[in-house]
């Protein structure tokens, strides 16, 4: 009996010992190909700390209309102040230090800590300028703010209006940090009924070769403009001139264009204008043209003006869902920002479907491709560094989706949604779609795929469509908690393609 036991003991040791040695050699070949599991920095739905007692906790939670920048060791976040759970009553009791224009801040472009509002009231002649022009009514919030730094003054743009009307007000304020006290300097741009355009939604660049600052501006109502400011007032270099048009849709009463937002790519020498699409609850999609000069004309990716008037690409973010998750609406009004080491970041809102009322901040990672143009990362930003791939990682199961423009007609008012249109219809979701790549470089569905390690690349055939150039890199699958490889891109039509390989 005991010779029996030890040598199921023998039988079992040797069992177990070639196990282990299997399981770590299928570890040491596979690496990165199991996905490995990793906690989401924080949850989607935020109702548990909506209430105004905890505004601290809302580090990532009612971002709506992101403006981002780094001074310093911090990136900041300026936003428009929309509360999903607002209740000044309840603040007052709450001893909540309620005001305008929230403030956010962080270190790694991941964890965010909720500093404040940047204004206590909303400055008295932006309410005189909309109360005039607008029957007494409107100036009660402060929508898209932008910040800049010029010398050592920190310059905070912002907009007062009277909402569905051209009666609005672009405001400056200064100060010699990035967190304020916040000194009102005055009105940049005043508009009302009589204007062709609307004062909303500032960006401002300044020219690298000549030192000129140029604010692109605008919304549905005639449009997005660009006016020269002066270097030393941030105020516009004539006054009461409030620029020229840049970009516009035809059907623009009832086609949403909004939420300029330029940067400067210095290794491609371009100016990129990110522009915003559509309904800001539901299908807001983001867009984007380029320029030799900040001021334009910008050209999109068929080469065609975006003030044309017709709808221009590439998209590259747009409502989405990946499986496990009830997906995103509203990814639109973005911020972009450029890391020291010369990395790209985008700052947008997200509206957790199915009801599109919670606003979470979603930062994701910019590539530019070969021929200039800026795509998206599919999922959020968790803190990856740079990695390389290599075949054996793309390898193997994908969640593909093709971002596309909205295919149901929506009947909208001033550019946005009726009471009641809130949640997206099916013809206005981008779904995934599972395609297995093969070892031998075949598809699931009769394509085929190939892997460029040097450019750190993958080509695929889906039909009779070849995609190329997709950047692919490991990074967060935020639907599944866990590690894993993305991929982005454009296909021919300028329309974005997004992949993450899933277990």
């Amino acid at each position: 009996m005991k010779k029996n036991y030890c040598r199921l003991r023998s039988y079992y040791f040797i069992i177990t010992v070639s196990i282990s040695l299997l399981l770590f050699s299928c570890k040491q070949k596979q690496s990165f190909i199991v996905p490995e599991k990793m906690l989401n920095p924080w949850a989607d739905n935020y109702t548990p700390v909506s209430s105004m007692e905890h505004y601290k906790e809302w580090g990532t939670y009612n971002v709506h209309d992101p403006a981002i920048k780094k001074f310093g060791d911090y990136y900041y976040i300026y936003s428009t102040d929309a509360i999903f759970a607002e209740d000044k009553k309840v603040a007052a009791e709450k001893n909540v230090p309620l005001g305008y224009i929230q403030v956010r801040r962080s270190k790694d472009l991941v964890h965010w800590e909720f500093v404040g509002w940047a204004f206590p009231e909303i400055p008295q002649e932006a309410v005189d300028w909309v109360h005039a022009n607008n029957s007494g009514q409107g100036a009660t919030n402060i929508w898209a703010p932008y910040v800049m730094k010029k010398g050592d003054t920190y310059r905070l743009y912002f907009s007062v209006s009277a909402f569905g009307k051209k009666t609005s007000w672009i405001g400056l304020a200064e100060s010699d940090s990035p967190e304020g006290p916040w000194e009102q300097k005055g009105a940049v741009v005043k508009t009302n009924d009589n204007t062709p355009m609307n004062a909303i939604d500032p960006s401002v660049i300044e020219d690298v070769d000549n030192g000129k600052i140029w604010m692109h501006y605008g919304s549905f109502f005639g449009g997005l403009y660009c006016v020269e400011l002066d270097p030393e007032t941030g105020l516009t270099m004539e006054k009461d001139n409030p620029g020229h048009l840049i970009a516009r849709r035809a059907n623009y009463r009832k086609d949403n264009l909004e939420a300029p937002e330029i940067i400067y790519n210095p290794e491609l020498k371009k100016y990129y204008l990110f522009v915003s699409y559509d309904p800001l609850m539901t299908t807001y999609n983001i867009r984007v043209g380029r320029s030799d000069k900040p001021e334009g004309p910008f050209y999109d990716y068929f080469g065609k003006n975006l003030n044309d008037t017709t709808n221009n690409y590439p998209i590259i973010i747009a409502p989405y869902q990946f499986n496990n998750h009830p997906g995103w609406a509203g990814t639109g009004h973005c911020g972009v920002v450029a890391t020291d080491a010369g990395r790209y970041f985008m700052a947008h809102q997200g509206r957790l479907s199915p009801h599109n009322h919670l606003m979470v901040l979603h930062i994701r990672e910019l590539f530019f491709t070969p021929d200039g143009w800026p795509v998206a990362s599919p999922q959020r930003f968790a803190g990856d560094g740079k990695r390389k791939v290599d075949r054996e990682m793309v390898t193997g199961n994908w969640e593909l989706i093709r971002i596309m423009e909205p295919k149901y007609e929506r009947q909208l008012e001033a550019g946005q949604i009726m009471w009641g249109e809130g949640s997206l219809k099916e013809e206005e979701w981008n779904y995934s779609l599972l395609l297995q790549l093969n070892d031998d470089g075949s598809t699931s569905d009769n394509g085929s795929w190939s892997l460029n390690e040097k450019n750190q690349s993958v080509t695929l055939k889906i039909g009779q469509e070849t995609v190329r150039d997709l950047f692919v890199f490991p990074g967060h699958d935020w639907e599944n908690q866990t590690r894993t490889i993305l991929l982005t891109g454009l296909d021919d039509r300028g329309r974005s393609v997004w992949g993450k390989r899933i277990e």
